[in-house]
């Protein structure tokens, strides 16, 4: 036999991973192989693999007979819409794509030429652990995929993808990465699993109780979003990437537009209620700002009374954070503060300008809120919006209260714009708060506290005052607000701004 017939024969025998069974039963759980996905996340015939031959080392256990090339993980690099990627898919036809020393040795090199290189990096997790057999060796793989998450986090996005089993040390990974996504009912991320927790506690619970989509999309906000099937869910990432720029000092890819920067959108001037308690959908104000409609949102099931997400405005990727009064009025507490500060130190991380639509009342009062450390998650939004260099363009809709209205991204916070539509207000606390504080001796007086309440709506609960002090830099037509955000980030395109050099800050974690 010639030399390139062999070859083709190995190569034919990787590329089958663990054998014609093997890839049956995963297509029987609905789940597509490794190889499968690439084709369908990267760019047709742009996939280039490396280390298709490698395998383990291990001799214990017979683990000596029992050696596949690839050692169940598929490594290269490939183009999403002819921009370069870094990938890795891990493969559960060969040894259930547990992780080797020779497993991570392929991965380590694939985060090491993306590093190098300035691309990003995009996992697709789908395995069983560490392989046992190999013992520490599994384990100081493991602290060497770390590590790199570590040194790559804010130079270069890196993308998991949960697309099946996940756990243990296979979950310290993709929590160091920027964003985790997951397939419903086929995927789950947990450090022990249902066995251990039922042994140790005595508790039953299943894989998809202790660790599904549906649990780490609401409650756990482990991961950012969530899609029914493997073909829906690398659609969606590949439609992420187009908003994400390859590295830490290159701009986000920008792209035409039918949608003219300076459209007018008059349904907005109807769209706050004149009710100030009257809720209305924050998410409409994004949809007909940003081009064409088009919002890719951010852990869209988590904490719900904060919208994050990324969209366009003119061609440019921005990201856009929105009080949503739909959900507890749009009130800030410790699951919307958390949420919104790593969004909003991901844009920051990589250049692109943040939009921030305000409708916030204050922050959640209650036990529950102060006893989970709300000072603290609140914190953690008030030093991230502080700590941003990009462009800052700020919009309040309708309230904006106390310490909130601080927090949102203020004029204070070195932001960039701060417009204000006629319908907001701006104040320290509510009307009626204050009254009864300021005007404590009148509270047997019905009458006069009503009186005292207008009086206090009527100065203060108006963004002139505001704007009297120069806080707000313009107050805007709601329908003129595509187009003053628009021409302010044109505007704010060669904004130069540098914190102090710093080791690292020290966020309030």
């Amino acid at each position: 036999m010639d030399t390139i017939s062999q070859l083709e024969q190995k190569r034919e025998a990787a590329r089958m991973g663990g054998g014609e069974r093997r890839i049956n039963a995963q297509h029987a759980k609905g789940k597509l192989t490794a190889r499968e996905r690439l084709e369908l996340l990267l760019d047709e015939g742009s996939f280039e693999e490396f280390d298709m031959f490698v395998e383990h080392r291990c001799a214990d256990f017979g683990m000596a007979d029992d050696k596949i090339p690839g050692d169940g993980v598929v490594t290269g690099w490939g183009t999403i819409n002819g921009r370069i990627v870094y990938v890795f898919a891990k493969d559960f036809t060969v040894l259930g794509g547990s992780l080797s020393q020779a497993h991570a040795q392929k991965v380590c090199k694939i985060q090491d030429m993306a590093l190098r290189n300035g691309a990003p990096v995009i996992g697709l997790m789908d395995a069983g652990g560490a392989r046992i057999q190999e013992g520490v060796d599994s384990l100081g793989g493991y602290a060497e995929i770390f590590q790199r998450n570590v040194l790559a986090s804010g130079v270069i996005p890196q993308i998991s993808v949960i697309m099946g089993p996940c756990a243990g040390g296979d979950v310290y990974s993709p929590a160091m990465t920027d964003f985790i996504f997951m397939v419903r009912d086929t995927s789950y991320m947990f450090v022990t699993g249902p066995d251990v927790v039922k042994t140790v506690t005595q508790e039953e619970v299943t894989a998809e109780q202790l660790g599904g989509a549906s649990i780490h999309t609401t409650k756990s906000s482990i991961a950012d979003g969530a899609w029914d099937n493997d073909v829906e869910t690398l659609a969606q990432i590949r439609r992420l990437m187009d908003f994400l720029p390859a590295n830490n000092r290159a701009e986000a890819p920008t792209r035409p537009s039918w949608d003219k920067p300076d459209r007018l959108e008059m349904s907005l001037d109807t769209l706050v209620p004149d009710n100030p308690n009257k809720p209305y959908d924050m998410k409409e104000l994004i949809l007909k700002t940003v081009d064409e409609g088009d919002f890719f949102e951010i852990q869209e099931n988590f904490a719900k009374n904060i919208v994050t997400g990324f969209g366009r405005i003119d061609g440019q990727p921005v990201g856009i954070v929105g009080n949503q009064p739909m959900v507890l009025a749009g009130c800030l507490d410790s699951d919307a503060s958390r949420k919104a500060a790593r969004f909003v130190r991901f844009c920051d991380c990589f250049n692109i300008p943040i939009v921030t639509f305000v409708d916030v009342p204050g922050f959640l009062p209650g036990t529950s809120q102060e006893y989970g450390g709300l000072i603290k998650h609140g914190a953690k939004l008030l030093f991230a919006y502080c700590e941003a260099t990009v462009p800052k363009i700020t919009v309040i809709t309708r309230k904006a209260v106390g310490g909130a209205y601080v927090v949102m991204a203020s004029r204070h916070l070195r932001g960039d714009l701060n417009f204000a539509w006629p319908t907001a207000g701006i104040a320290v606390m509510g009307a009626q708060g204050a009254v009864e504080i300021i005007f404590r001796d009148e509270l047997g007086n019905p009458e006069r506290i009503a009186a005292r309440t207008e009086e206090y709506e009527n100065r203060f609960l108006n963004p002139f005052v505001a704007a009297n002090r120069g806080y707000i830099d313009e107050v805007i037509m709601p329908h003129s607000t595509r187009r003053r955000i628009s021409l302010g980030l044109q505007r704010l395109r060669n904004k130069q701004l540098e914190n102090p050099w710093k080791k690292h800050s020290n966020l309030p974690l």
